[in-house]
């Protein structure tokens, strides 16, 4: 890949990401101020310049009691129970269950962060080819370590597997970069990996390069247009 084209894909991988975030808080803060119970609320004392801030953190602050309200609410039996008897009467409907599972994963995938996921291994399924795999810190009852091995970009799905410790070795890695690689789909830089050059391709160079082909003859052509030797 020329120079050029490396910067304008730096420039994408830095600029997009950014730009979707600005989008996402765009129609965040959009939404949270046309709400009909904080665009109501009045605000007395407050400049009018600053009013759809206010409604802003008044919103945010419901949004987190409730959360935290909620949460709190969790750690209780009743909290359990209450969760319980709504995934199961969501998981009766066929349409709506899917939505649900699909975001409640996400957000359980979210927040847990790579907590749960230990040092990377890598992990030889065939000879000659390694796949990236995380310890999960368990082991089986015959003393196998369970791994992980996340699929590749969707990290939510993989293979739990349950290996011998001498047929995995470590990367060296953190796990942030391991996921890193392993969402990119491989296309991500890692400090540890070796960096690869292109190999130049000869149709490109401009230089020509000389061929000499033996007639029956005994002549010899020259491939830079000169004439024949006897």
């Amino acid at each position: 890949m020329s120079t050029w084209k490396r910067d304008i894909a730096s420039g994408l991988v830095v600029l997009v990401p950014l730009g979707v975030l600005v989008f996402i808080f765009h129609w965040l803060y959009t939404q949270i101020i046309g709400l009909p119970l904080i665009s109501n609320l009045p605000f007395a004392g407050v400049p009018e310049s600053l009013v759809p801030l206010a409604r802003v953190l008044v919103a945010l602050a419901l949004i987190v009691t409730l959360v935290l309200a909620v949460g709190y609410l969790m750690r209780t039996t009743a909290g359990r129970v209450f969760e319980s008897l709504l995934d199961d009467t969501i998981n009766r409907m066929p349409g709506l269950r899917v939505v649900y599972n699909a975001s409640k994963l996400a957000v359980e995938t979210a927040l847990s962060g790579t907590d749960d996921l230990q040092e990377p291994v890598r992990l030889e399924t065939w000879p000659g080819i390694q796949m990236t795999a995380f310890k999960t810190g368990k082991k089986t009852r015959d003393g196998k370590v369970v791994l992980f091995m996340p699929t590749a970009p969707n990290i939510t799905t993989g293979f739990v597997m349950e290996v011998d410790e001498e047929d995995f070795e470590e990367t060296g890695e953190k796990v942030e970069e391991a996921l890193t690689r392993v969402l990119s789909a491989g296309f991500a830089e890692s400090a540890h990996q070796i960096p690869v050059e292109e190999a130049e391709n000869p149709a490109r160079t401009e230089t020509n390069t000389e061929t000499t082909v033996q007639t029956d003859s005994g002549s010899v052509a020259d491939s830079s247009g000169g004439q024949p030797d006897s």
